[in-house]
């Protein structure tokens, strides 16, 4: 599958289910115009999966709600959900193996956590107290929802 165009227009729209890999990037990125012919080689071997290109550029106010502040930025959003989010173009293997890894990971649980974690906030503000657990993080501090930590 080709990569696709993404805009504020469509986001939600291609986003919203399955595996969506973002690649958020510009023309004048010397690093974004590397990366991309690997990205374009994983979506051929991927045609289940989405891999949308945002040009931070075209698309400032959807880069800024996302906090975009290096490219590329490497994105994936499974069923709605942002699963992961790395600034820095990744080699082809290491695509394959966040893939891999994104496929693997049980939905159910992370809506749960979500859910959980959502709750939680709500009690925060009536009693001020954390849950000891915590909000479910990635490893760049943000949890599911894509609050930080």
């Amino acid at each position: 599958m080709a990569t696709v165009e993404i805009t504020e227009q469509n986001f939600k729209e291609i986003t919203h289910q399955g595996v969506v890999l973002l690649d958020w990037w510009a023309e004048w990125c010397g690093p974004c115009r590397r990366f991309a012919p690997i990205y374009e080689e994983a979506s051929a071997r991927y045609p289940d999966v989405v891999f949308g290109k945002i040009d931070t550029e075209a698309q400032s106010n959807l880069a800024a709600s996302f906090g975009i502040r290096s490219i590329p930025t490497i994105m994936v959003i499974r069923d709605g959900v942002m699963l992961f989010s790395q600034p820095g173009a990744l080699p082809g293997e290491l695509l394959d193996e966040l893939i891999t890894k994104v496929r693997e990971v049980d939905m159910d649980e992370v809506r749960q956590r979500i859910a959980e974690a959502e709750a939680q906030g709500e009690g925060e503000e009536e009693d001020g107290e954390e849950d000891e657990d915590g909000p479910v993080a990635g490893a760049n501090g943000k949890t599911a929802t894509g609050k930080k930590d």
